[in-house]
């Protein structure tokens, strides 16, 4: 239990940051199976969008929903939404975890789907 106190401590102190830059948050829940992605409003009052490895048609091709792969396909997914909706500038909130591996992947591929961090 010490680790998820741990980690929601660090999500804590980076959204409190992210509050003053009023800009639209990408906010990351990795669980043991599956990633999502979400798109919350400068005060998080409304979520803009969403892509998570549960929908089908990010599922589809993929081994699993726990990988770097299912964490390309989320982030174009979110990237492609998020331009629909109008946004083109979001802070990342990676919740807590390290920048590493499906965290990594996730935000490259937003980037390369034109969101600008």
């Amino acid at each position: 239990m010490q680790k998820k106190i741990a980690r929601l401590r660090r999500a804590k102190s980076t959204r409190s940051h992210i509050r003053t830059l009023g800009v639209p948050r990408l906010s990351v829940l990795r669980t043991g199976q599956h990633l999502y992605a979400q798109i919350f409003t400068a005060d998080g009052s409304k979520v803009l969008a969403s892509a998570s490895t549960v929908q089908s048609d990010i599922r589809d091709g993929l081994k699993n929903g726990k990988n770097a792969d299912a964490a390309v396909k989320v982030g174009k997914m979110i990237a492609e939404k998020a331009k629909a909706a109008g946004i083109e500038k979001i802070a990342f909130d990676r919740s807590g975890y390290r920048y590493h591996g499906r965290i990594k992947a996730l935000a490259d591929a937003a980037r390369e789907g034109g969101l600008k961090f």
